[in-house]
């Protein structure tokens, strides 16, 4: 027998296998249900612990094929790590996000400071224009008024007092967050 005439029994028999495996997957009561004890307080599923492989396949009507199990471990394998990739995106923002909120309450806890001082003086300060070009500014800080970013486009203006407060809760929040991703 000629090589592509391997190729093509080959072809056909694991097309005829695939249909098998679709069918008994259609005829079978194999769930993700069936194949984990429920969830956990996050909402992931607890595996079961198989220690019996053909008893285990024996528990589905009609029992089981291991292809049939393989693919749907395979499946639930697939969802946690799409869960994985998702928790460490997570964690990734949080760990960029939560020394931007500490540096702006710093500043913010600064101006305050510097209000509270009642020199009467400004404070002078650089600030980013592009990658590595800063202008300098003299900032009046006896109005005791700040604008802080929010995101979306959206920029608040607050007094020292409500911007502590705001950030210093964004921060308890983001740690919070860290921690349970």
């Amino acid at each position: 027998m000629s090589s592509s005439a391997d190729d093509t029994t080959s072809a056909l028999s694991r097309e005829e296998a695939r249909k098998a495996l679709e069918e008994e997957a259609a005829n079978s009561n194999i769930s993700l249900l069936s194949i984990t004890d429920g969830e956990n307080e996050r909402g992931i599923p607890v595996v079961k612990f198989v220690e019996d492989i053909g008893e285990f396949a024996d528990t589905f009507e009609p029992p089981a094929s291991a292809e049939l199990l393989i693919g749907a471990y395979s499946d639930l394998f697939s969802k946690f790590k799409q869960y994985e990739q998702s928790l460490s995106q997570k964690r990734q923002n949080y760990m960029e996000k939560i020394p931007e909120i500490e540096k702006s309450l710093a500043l913010v806890k600064q101006l305050k400071k510097k209000q509270d001082d009642d020199d009467g003086e400004g404070l002078v300060t650089r600030y980013s224009l592009a990658d590595n070009v800063y202008g300098q500014a003299e900032v009046d800080v006896s109005q005791g008024i700040v604008n802080l970013w929010l995101g979306a486009n959206v920029m608040l203006e607050y007094t020292y007092d409500e911007a502590i407060e705001l950030l210093s809760s964004k921060e308890k929040a983001a740690k919070q967050d860290l921690e349970d991703a």
